[in-house]
């Protein structure tokens, strides 16, 4: 789905009617056009030629360290320097628009950078299908809050709209704070996990541990320090039932079993350094730049990587559900989308991959599996072929077929999206998999907790009026389009801020941080 144009700047008839001076269109002679554009809406007036107001700008391009960008990329101490030649009273007025535009152009691109993503998604994950609309910056109202000094408000009007981005910023503030303290104690490897009620002078270190994240409030050191607080500090090395809470809250954050028991997988999450934990949550704000075009107030959103959707209904509520995604070799994808229909008691047809990799060794070894399984042989046009008569090693262009039934492996829903990859929602017969905490064990497709439940306020919000629940119990299978077509997001996020403030890091199941991490390192795109 394209997206719409966006002009990057305001413009008026009497700005576009007005000539530059010439000293300041030969500066622009090599600058884009957005630039340009800024200079027309001033009517040719220069916008750095006192040096408060460039300090601001340099104040401005420092703060950009809070929004997780680096700025030594825009090169503030370069600026300053000019700016001391360039404005001194004996300066010709082609070397003060030369400055004045690169002070400009600085601005827009670190801008931009901030509202819609310093590097290119293309680039680093080939294959990505979002488009970024162009920024929505009004350089004018920017620059006058920096004339004025304030440099939070022209910040504030740049940043990502882009729904829980202030929470990791402040995330990010948090672990940077961390990182310079020298980050957080490591729990040595341990024959025996460690449990609720052990004592053991690990525990102390699991304390220290927890409260450096904001997990513990309280820390019995901090209890000694002050002996007339009214508290009773807890026994440093007792496991006890405060620390066992504390431990499952991280565990829940962190995708792990809720138990209390510290074993290999969480001593293994509670020991990743927090300079690597900084580094995701840098990661995820450069994600959430790429995504901050205005959504729609309803729509449905896939957290691939924290296996979770969310429906924001058109009243305001919200549902939300635990979901099953693709497993590592066979990725579910980002995308956006529309949900245009349902299938109802649908059959499923084996994609190739699946085909391929899993169902053609077994029938290989034994074609009567096409029969336990209810599946049928066809031909491309759909006529009926004996699974006896086939050479499984050379098959041909066959198709396999599972019948409707409680056996599909797509339930008796499927809700149903245009996309390149043959992905879709749907029901499962094996509910039990979505108590497991990590749930990346599909072909692509999006398992949905209680889909019959989400397909039914999607037929409500969208006026399409039909009993799903009666046609579902036919038994037959139909497609059924929804009256109003419903936006889709599937986005993968590896860091995000839950309930408590704390930020929530996820499995990078298809180990798409590093490659982010290193771009983000590099040198900056124009």
């Amino acid at each position: 789905m394209a997206a719409k144009p966006l002009r990057p700047f305001p413009m008026d008839d009497v700005g576009l009617a007005r000539p530059l001076p010439v000293p300041l269109e030969n500066a622009l002679r090599a600058s884009p056009p957005r630039v340009s554009a800024f200079y027309v809406r001033r009517g040719g007036e220069l916008a750095w030629q006192d040096r408060g107001k460039v300090a601001a700008l340099v104040d401005l391009l420092h703060a950009l360290d809070d929004e997780g960008l680096t700025p030594a990329d825009y090169r503030p101490a370069r600026l300053e320097r000019e700016a001391g030649d360039a404005l001194e009273a004996s300066v010709d007025e082609a070397a003060r628009a030369r400055f004045d535009v690169l002070a400009s152009d600085t601005l827009l691109r670190a801008l931009t950078h901030l509202q819609r993503g310093r590097l290119d998604p293309g680039e680093v994950y080939p294959g990505w299908e979002i488009p970024v609309p162009l920024p929505e910056l009004d350089l004018v109202a920017i620059t006058r809050a920096l004339e004025a000094g304030e440099v939070d408000r022209a910040l504030a009007m740049a940043r990502p709209a882009t729904e829980g981005y202030d929470a990791l910023r402040r995330s990010l503030a948090r672990y940077r704070n961390i990182v310079r303290l020298g980050g957080w104690p490591t729990l040595p490897e341990r024959r025996e996990s460690l449990r609720p009620g052990d004592v053991d002078a690990d525990v102390a270190l699991l304390r220290r541990r927890l409260a450096a994240i904001g997990e513990l409030e309280v820390m019995a050191a901090d209890v000694a320090h002050y002996p007339d607080v009214g508290l009773e500090a807890p026994a440093p090395h007792h496991y006890d039932a405060g620390l066992v809470e504390a431990v499952r809250r991280f565990q829940r954050r962190h995708m792990l079993e809720d138990d209390g028991v510290v074993g290999p997988r969480t001593r293994a999450a509670l020991n990743v350094p927090a300079a690597q934990r900084l580094a995701t949550i840098r990661a995820n704000l450069e994600r959430a730049r790429w995504l901050s075009g205005t959504p729609p107030d309803h729509r449905v959103q896939v957290d691939v990587a924290g296996q979770r959707i969310r429906y924001r209904r058109p009243d305001g509520e919200t549902w939300q559900a635990r979901i099953i995604v693709g497993q590592p070799g066979r990725p579910t994808p980002v995308l956006h989308s529309t949900i245009t229909h349902f299938t109802l008691n649908p059959t499923w047809t084996v994609p190739p991959t699946i085909l391929r990799e899993d169902v053609l060794p077994r029938v290989r070894r034994d074609p009567g599996y096409l029969a336990e399984h209810d599946m049928v042989v066809l031909t491309p046009d759909g006529h009926r072929l004996n699974p006896w008569r086939i050479d499984w090693w050379r098959p041909g262009r066959v198709i396999l077929r599972q019948r409707a039934g409680p056996r599909n492996p797509l339930g008796r829903l499927v809700l149903r999206f245009p996309n390149d990859h043959l992905v879709y929602l749907h029901d499962t017969p094996t509910p039990s998999l979505f108590r497991q905490p990590q749930r990346a064990l599909s072909s692509g497709c999006i398992r949905v907790e209680g889909v019959i439940e989400l397909g039914r306020m999607l037929f409500a919000d969208t006026g399409t009026s039909r009993d799903l629940t009666g046609l579902i119990a036919t038994g037959r299978t139909r497609n059924v389009s929804l009256a109003r077509e419903v936006p889709l997001m599937l986005h993968y996020w590896t860091a995000r801020v839950e309930g408590g403030g704390l930020p929530s890091f996820r499995p990078d199941i298809y180990d798409r941080d590093p490659a982010l991490i290193a771009a983000l390192a590099g040198p900056p795109q124009a």
